[in-house]
């Protein structure tokens, strides 16, 4: 008896203990915290860290001489013709490969066999096909058929694909991404960029295949053609109403923005070739993004009531200028300083909330003037293409500030007195495009080494002695981060050996 009872009692208690683990499981899970994010979430984080950094004034915006800094240190660049490698990091390679290719591979992977999500998985292959291009085009052979793959793949020191092979790509998955969307299919109306509308994304798409095909020009005439003349047929961005823009707010700042409303207010300065390029032709997009604040002598001096927005009395800094020989230069033009040079006004076109515009209407009709003056096309004209370029970037200035807006009279002004002009087609077209691009630092330095123009007088510091820019050359490429040198080292010097020294005088593949 006592054996049955004792053999009851043991049963009872593994019983318990059996139903007591059951719960267990249950307890030890975080209800809270996600296991898993919607992939359109990741789409959206990858979109709203696109924005240009800060970093790329110092490099992209300056080579193209748009502004600079006549400080040294950590703002040392393109005003000094000086490689750094711990800022050619910052400007792109760091931002994009951490922040935004690492989510768009991300959703790729996790949308790719979702009939459902065929959509988002055709949106994160364009919107990362345009953060390949923009990092191929600063850096030229970069990771790319393994870049973003350290989570999903395990793959923590990526190959360096050469950049022709990373071109034939992005047109392809631009091409397959851009045709596979559908209004039939699952509408993403969460998306920043276009809140799924299927025509928008289309027209995106379409225009970084004119891109695209347009770097083509020098290496490949005949591709360079037939991909922009099917993107234009296709359908590009030619509406404001369809700039792919990132939106910003007190939350997510643009960067540039930020930083010139902070530590940075005073250590920046519109160049005479920019400023003297919209001056000499009445530009009235000049008094829309310039203020010179007349008589400052120190960064405390530039407040707003000592601030003039006037066309007339802007004044860039000449380029190669740094501390030493910044305040002779200003007493040679009449200033009080350098801080009384011109800036781009923090207070309307960079407020931190400014937008970030990636691809533009304006953009996309001044290639359509090149490709049609090419004769790649037969619509309209070249004239008309270029006017309506120039309407579309002096339109989209309202979308700054309400004192950035350009009248309709003004606008129209401008554009009847500087029409496209027999033999120099080339040259307004992408100067226009040059100063349509102002804030647009890779896409600005991309296009100038694509076409030659505007016509720039190389930055003369540090020259003929700077053994990495020669007298007379340009910047042509961002050198690779020390990251990569020290710890991916195989494969950054396969690629150095295939396209020559890691040197910002080193031309990229399709810059030849």
């Amino acid at each position: 008896m006592k054996r049955i009872i004792k053999i009851t009692i043991t049963a009872s208690f593994l019983f318990l203990i059996s139903s007591c683990e059951k719960g267990l499981e249950d307890l030890n899970k975080n209800k809270v915290s996600p296991t898993t994010l919607n992939p359109s979430l990741l789409l959206n984080n990858a979109m709203v860290n696109a924005s240009y950094p800060f970093k790329s004034l110092v490099f992209d915006i300056g080579i193209v001489q748009q502004m600079v800094s006549p400080n040294g240190g950590v703002l040392a660049g393109a005003n000094f013709n000086q490689d750094s490698r711990d800022v050619t990091t910052a400007p792109i390679w760091a931002v994009y490969y951490q922040n935004v290719i690492k989510y768009t591979h991300d959703v790729i992977v996790k949308t790719k066999d979702v009939p459902a999500r065929a959509n988002l998985y055709n949106m994160a292959r364009i919107f990362q096909a345009f953060a390949f291009m923009i990092l191929t085009d600063e850096y030229g052979d970069i990771p790319y058929s393994q870049g973003g793959a350290g989570f999903t793949d395990q793959i923590f020191f990526p190959k360096y694909d050469k950049q022709q092979d990373i071109y034939n790509d992005i047109i392809k998955e631009l091409t397959e991404a851009g045709n596979a969307l559908s209004t039939s299919a699952t509408i993403e109306t969460s998306d920043l960029l276009y809140a799924g509308n299927i025509a928008q994304w289309k027209k995106f798409a379409n225009s970084l295949l004119l891109r695209a095909g347009m770097r083509l020009i020098k290496v490949d005439p005949a591709r360079a053609q037939s991909i922009a003349t099917a993107a234009i047929a296709a359908g590009v961005i030619t509406s404001n109403s369809d700039n792919a823009a990132i939106r910003h707010d007190a939350n997510y700042t643009h960067p540039i923005g930020a930083g010139l409303n902070g530590s940075e207010a005073a250590n920046f300065y519109l160049t005479k070739p920019f400023v003297d390029q919209l001056k000499n032709t009445a530009d009235p997009r000049l008094s829309a993004i310039a203020v010179r604040y007349v008589g400052a002598k120190s960064g405390n001096d530039q407040t707003a009531a000592n601030g003039n927005t006037t066309a007339a009395v802007q004044i860039g800094i000449p380029m190669g200028k740094d501390n030493g020989t910044a305040p002779a230069q200003a007493t040679a033009d009449g200033l009080a300083s350098f801080y009384d040079y011109s800036q781009a006004d923090r207070r309307r076109i960079l407020k931190p909330a400014t937008p970030a515009y990636l691809v533009t209407a304006s953009q996309c009709l001044l290639l359509t003037a090149e490709a049609r003056f090419r004769g790649w096309i037969t619509t309209s004209t070249a004239a008309q293409y270029f006017s309506d370029g120039i309407k579309a970037h002096m339109d989209q200035m309202a979308s700054y500030d309400p004192n950035t807006a350009i009248s309709g009279a003004a606008r129209d002004t401008y554009v009847a007195a500087n029409p496209l002009a027999p033999g120099t087609e080339l040259n307004q077209i992408n100067t226009q495009y040059w100063i349509s691009s102002f804030l647009n630092g890779p896409e600005a330095f991309a296009n100038f080494r694509r076409s030659g123009f505007p016509a720039l007088t190389p930055n003369p510091y540090g020259q003929p002695s700077n053994p990495d820019v020669p007298n007379g050359t340009f910047i042509r490429r961002l050198t690779y981060p020390t990251s990569e040198l020290s710890v991916n080292s195989a494969n950054v010097n396969a690629a150095i050996a295939t396209q020559g020294a890691d040197k910002l005088s080193t031309r990229v593949w399709w810059d030849k």
